[in-house]
């Protein structure tokens, strides 16, 4: 069996147990426990290779709590990994006894508790704080009983041991991350509206991340204003060597638990507390990282024109992210806010790629005024139409705005993707060879007849500085070409043709009404 062949059938097998062990419990309401559990695992097993030097003859889950060795390893543990797992706490020791462990529910809160309260004064604390707070032991989605609830959680424990990830080394931990983008692009795709808001599918992210690192040979830190479950910024790192992203990982969430699915996909895929740092919150109210900008990447799929306070907090028009524009983006379709910010936080050398409602490229109003403002000072370097359907929860043909302070030309490029996909049951897929195509006339800003286009500052100003694809690349043609010649001729023969039938009906008839006459 191939290593893709393993992968899938392993991806098979941890579907089929999230779904076996939920019961009745609707997925999306389950999703923290099989995610949770995932996480425990990893890092229980992470925390065993650190210790152990990787040296499978030291047994550390068989050593006692209070073992000297033990406590005098914990602070350069804390300092290094961000956290420390005692013997007991192990994910492989729990799962062992969970089927006769009465207090089951009980103990993992407390294992989980101390996993977190570990990192208490060191500087991992904020990134450890809360990882398990969705994990909730005494939920009555787990059962009424204490019985019922620790039966659940036992067959979820259960089902995540069975799963074999192998040794653990550089593909085991690719198998970990990759189980877990599965698990959750799987939930997002079940979950509609409210899945596609913190997940951005694997193959948009991929091109999403070329975009905004294109011909950056090293980028200072990678950023995500709006970064639900962080997929944009791990496709980043899977595609990128991780010296090339010299600082980290930026993000920002305001859902708290989309926030701490973010941080354990952090480590999931092997980025330590150090290397990354999501924070809690509205960014457009109370934007974080504001210290740590510019930023050479962002990239960012925000929500789809949603409400937000604009006009209400006279304060906002000063801010420096909006300043610039002179107008706030109207209250009811935000875009443009997440768009002004994502610009303020970029770096001179950087690219933002920015996933946008169509929408905004062509109405009138506040948002005419920015765009206005966005072209002028030249900062729109690409803006690119998408297939439909291709994200969870919306069937709507998205645009990507790439922004550079960089440009070379005051001209900006127009591609049209929107033929570029794979039809799936449910979804569309962009390819590999779809992204190549995209990438390859971005980069030589080639033009391609109902492809791509560049088109001049003064033309976009001219018309109104509309910014959508199909104002300035033009649809290609699929109707029949019909030769008009040829069928004036067919019509002319067809109606002669007529002509002699009608002659030839009229004799027949003429014929057998003078034989009526004479009999």
């Amino acid at each position: 069996m191939t290593s893709t062949q393993q992968r899938a059938a392993l991806q098979r097998q941890i579907w089929a147990i999230a779904n076996d062990v939920r019961g009745a419990v609707d997925g999306w309401d389950f999703k923290q426990y099989i995610l949770g559990t995932l996480f425990y695992r990893f890092i229980s097993e992470n925390f065993v290779d650190y210790i152990t030097g990787g040296d499978s003859s030291v047994d550390y889950a068989s050593m006692k709590d209070d073992d000297p060795a033990i406590a005098g390893a914990k602070d350069d543990a804390v300092k290094t990994k961000g956290y420390f797992i005692y013997p007991s706490q192990l994910f492989s020791t729990v799962a062992a006894k969970a089927s006769t462990n009465d207090s089951l529910n009980t103990d993992l809160a407390r294992i989980f508790a101390g996993i977190e309260s570990s990192a208490n004064g060191y500087a991992s604390e904020q990134d450890i704080k809360g990882l398990f707070a969705d994990f909730d032991t005494t939920s009555n989605r787990l059962g009424t009983t204490v019985a019922d609830k620790n039966k659940r959680l036992a067959d979820v424990l259960k089902g995540v041991n069975k799963l074999e990830f192998g040794s653990f080394d550089a593909s085991h931990i690719d198998l970990f991350g990759d189980a877990y983008e599965f698990l959750i692009s799987n939930y997002a795709a079940n979950a509609g509206k409210s899945g596609g808001e913190f997940f951005t599918p694997q193959h948009v992210s991929k091109l999403i991340a070329q975009l905004a690192m294109h011909k950056q040979s090293s980028v200072n830190k990678i950023y995500d204003p709006a970064c639900g479950s962080g997929s944009l910024l791990l496709q980043a790192k899977k595609h990128f060597d991780a010296h090339v992203i010299e600082d980290g990982f930026y993000g920002q969430e305001v859902n708290h638990t989309t926030y701490n699915l973010a941080r354990m996909n952090m480590f999931l895929h092997n980025i330590n507390y150090d290397k990354f740092n999501i924070q809690l919150g509205d960014t457009l109210r109370n934007p974080h990282f504001g210290d740590d900008k510019p930023f050479d990447a962002i990239v960012s799929n925000p929500p789809y024109s949603v409400n937000w306070i604009g006009s209400d907090d006279p304060t906002l028009i000063n801010d420096d992210r909006f300043a610039p524009a002179g107008v706030l983006a109207p209250k009811s379709k935000a875009d443009f806010a997440f768009v002004l910010h994502a610009l303020s936080y970029l770096s001179a050398k950087g690219r933002a790629a920015i996933v946008c409602f169509p929408g905004i490229f062509y109405r009138g109003g506040a948002e005419q005024k920015i765009r206005k403002y966005l072209v002028d000072n030249n900062y729109v370097e690409t803006v690119i139409s998408l297939a439909p359907n291709l994200f969870f929860g919306t069937t709507i043909a998205v645009n990507i705005l790439v922004l550079s302070k960089h440009k070379l030309d005051t001209t900006t490029q127009f591609i049209d993707a929107s033929a570029l996909f794979k039809k799936e049951t449910n979804t569309n897929l962009l390819l590999d060879a779809h992204i190549g195509k995209i990438m390859q006339v971005f980069d030589s800003r080639a033009t391609v007849d109902h492809f791509a286009q560049s088109v001049p500052l003064e033309k976009i100003a001219a018309n109104d500085y509309n910014l959508s694809v199909s104002s300035y690349v033009e649809a290609k043609d699929t109707r029949e070409v019909v030769n008009i010649a040829q069928l004036n001729a067919a019509l002319k023969t067809t109606v002669a043709r007529i002509t002699q039938l009608r002659t030839e009906i009229d004799a027949i008839v003429a014929e057998i009404e003078g034989e009526e006459l004479e009999a």
